[in-house]
């Protein structure tokens, strides 16, 4: 089943637990909370970029940009800009050029 509509069963009462990501949007704008795997069944999820060596050969400023990002983002704060995305549907690089810019000093 679609993430997004896991999200609204389980919001909905429909199902009592489901599997979901750490950083969707969904989770704070339907007010749910993950569950901590005290287990360890579920593998880490760490986004990482993957970019063709052409495109850094021929740019190499996306590396440094790239690179630059590294560590910056915590799980809340990617939740808080997809729910931007996905639940408020605001445009992607004016969520991308807003977090930028709260970040200049």
């Amino acid at each position: 089943m679609d993430l997004g509509l896991t999200y609204r069963a389980l919001s909905d009462r429909r199902v009592d637990v489901i599997a979901g990501n750490s950083t969707d949007g969904q989770i704070a704008a339907l007010d749910l909370f993950a569950l901590r795997d005290d287990r360890g069944y579920f593998p880490p999820y760490q986004a990482a970029p993957v970019v063709r060596a052409a495109v850094i050969e021929r740019y190499p400023a996306v590396a440094k940009a790239l690179a630059e990002l590294a560590g910056k983002i915590t799980d809340s704060e990617m939740r808080r800009l997809n729910a931007q995305a996905d639940v408020e549907h605001k445009d992607i690089t004016d969520i991308a050029r807003a977090w930028l810019l709260e970040r200049v000093p």
